[in-house]
């Protein structure tokens, strides 16, 4: 129904962009030999931790589309695969954006890659204060974060707690 207001896809992009702002912060500015830290012996890789985060995003794409297709990847250098999270988020954005409908629940959309993501980003925050290069705390109630604004320049003012 054009002109009407799509309130699940509308959070399903303010939600993605929330996820977008948290990640790009988590690893923007990680020091070199960041993606092979490990933090116990049967622990993930920030690496393999973001090369994942990366096929969450292609999987709800895919899922988006009506195709249950999920590809597990190996870890790219830091550097690629950072653009490779920004660029994955930009596709499934559009997607929502778009007027294509929607082949699976907005719920499940939510509850399964989504909050998957939120929680491997957390992750990867972790690691960054077990390696010694922890991520300025902020509280993210203020931060601008916008529907749609998902890739590299999604930085926005950073505001910290205090």
């Amino acid at each position: 129904m054009a002109g009407e207001r799509d309130i699940p896809r509308e959070l399903l992009r303010h939600t993605l962009a929330t996820v977008a702002y948290r990640g790009a912060k988590a690893v923007r500015g990680a020091p070199a030999g960041f993606a092979l830290f490990k933090a116990g012996s049967s622990s993930r890789t920030p690496g393999q931790i973001l090369a994942h985060v990366c096929d969450l995003f292609d999987w709800a794409l895919l899922l988006c589309q009506g195709r249950h297709v999920w590809t597990d990847s190996e870890p790219a250098a830091w550097h690629a695969d950072v653009a490779r999270f920004h660029e994955t988020m930009r596709a499934l954005d559009a997607f929502l954006a778009s007027e294509d409908p929607l082949h699976v629940s907005p719920e499940r959309l939510f509850q399964g890659p989504i909050a998957d993501a939120l929680t491997h980003v957390g992750q990867i925050t972790l690691l960054r204060r077990m390696a010694g290069a922890p991520v300025r705390g902020e509280n993210y109630f203020k931060a601008e974060i916008v529907a749609g604004r998902v890739g590299e320049d999604q930085e926005g003012p950073r505001l910290e707690f205090g």
